[in-house]
């Protein structure tokens, strides 16, 4: 079972890929067109033209996991952007998954830790 948590960085590739692809080519696609490394840990997500299909590539401890998702009726919703790939969160991924629409969501205010150099703390 997949779970997906806050500590996942997840990067969405925003062109359309083909669901043949396996662990190898779409291992490919992550280091030419995200510029990112497969074996990082990060979660790499991958959907088909018509938005029915996502599958997500994940370098754990030992291999590699590659999820996969068909929708029957409907379609996954795509977060707003106009560039090949960008981060998203892990929230916003279960949310993808689930079925909400992203743009009704409504997120109440929240305490953020501001980052340590923002501090001046050495």
């Amino acid at each position: 079972m997949l779970s997906i948590t806050r500590f996942h960085r997840c990067y969405l590739y925003r062109g359309h890929t083909d669901m043949r692809k396996g662990v190898d080519s779409l291992c490919g696609l992550v280091r030419n067109e995200l510029n990112k490394d497969p074996l990082s840990g990060e979660l790499f997500i991958f959907f088909c033209r018509a938005r029915r299909r996502v599958k997500l590539l994940l370098w754990e401890d030992d291999g590699f996991a590659l999820y996969q998702k068909r929708l029957e009726c409907g379609t996954f919703e795509m977060p707003e952007g106009n560039t090949t790939h960008q981060s998203i969160s892990a929230e916003q991924l279960n949310f993808i998954l689930a079925g909400v629409n992203l743009k009704k969501v409504s997120l109440r205010q929240r305490y953020v830790v501001k980052s340590i150099s923002s501090l001046g703390v050495v």
